[in-house]
């Protein structure tokens, strides 16, 4: 069992950069891969990034390759996601999620297969 809060949503303009937050709590952090999924209106969440039980494992849609960057401090119990060269595009409800593993796996792409979620954070990229 896990909650997570998500943080460090902000307005930015075109080509800014924001740092997003993930802090967890609960037992065992390090026994959970996490996530990050958006939202705008009127799309379905689509995947964003996400990591491993073990740091080594890392992942991003092609829209965000390149520019993102997502990192986990298991001693914090914290996910990060760090977003540069952002553009309007990425304007949308971030979330985190998590999903418990007993072996390192690669984390999945499907909203659906994460059963704890955060309560989102507003991204706002002006041109």
């Amino acid at each position: 069992q896990v909650q997570l809060v998500e943080s460090g949503g902000s307005s930015v303009q075109a080509g800014g950069s924001l740092r997003l937050s993930c802090a967890a709590s609960g037992r065992s952090f390090d026994r959970y891969a996490v996530a990050w999924f958006r939202q705008a209106p009127g799309k379905e969440r689509e995947f964003v990034s996400a990591i491993s039980r073990v740091s080594s494992g890392t992942y991003y849609a092609d829209s965000v390759k390149g520019r993102f960057t997502i990192s986990r401090d298991n001693a914090k119990k914290s996910v990060y996601l760090q977003m540069n060269s952002l553009n309007p595009e990425d304007t949308a409800i971030y979330y985190c999620a998590a999903l418990s593993v007993i072996l390192t796996v690669t984390p999945p792409r499907d909203p659906h297969g994460y059963p704890y979620w955060g309560q989102g954070t507003q991204v706002t990229v002006s041109s």
